[in-house]
């Protein structure tokens, strides 16, 4: 699939190599949030409101996701 403003410049490739990295880079930094949470919670006792809602958006997003993903493919 060429693009027809930038033509030569962007091809399927480098659109998908975008996808995969929005991925890898959303899985981690949810990953990250959780474990920073736990870590805060475990070590210091302290309840991170805004580590807890950003893990669980993560965590609601993924979800919904895969199951739409499931009903859908």
């Amino acid at each position: 699939m060429k693009i027809p403003v930038v033509g030569a410049l962007l091809d399927e490739r480098l659109l998908t190599h975008g996808f995969k990295s929005t991925s890898v880079a959303g899985i981690i930094t949810g990953a990250v949030a959780i474990l920073l949470f736990a870590y805060r919670f475990y070590v210091n006792h302290v309840w991170s409101w805004d580590l807890l809602s950003v893990a669980l958006a993560f965590v609601v997003v993924k979800m919904a996701l895969m199951a739409w993903y499931l009903i859908t493919d």
